[in-house]
């Protein structure tokens, strides 16, 4: 999952403990990690 371009990298704040993944534009996927599992939270336009 950690692809060039991807922009994996973990949150801050109210959100610490999820990670977030670039989509496409503004459009992300925000997640937890479950053991070695990925629990999908959400896909949001962070702006």
């Amino acid at each position: 999952m950690d692809r060039p371009g991807n922009r994996l990298h973990p949150l801050k704040g109210k959100l610490a403990g999820y990670w977030s993944v670039s989509v496409s534009g503004n459009w992300r996927v925000i997640f937890r990690f479950d053991g070695a599992d990925a629990e999908l939270v959400d896909y949001l336009d962070y702006h």
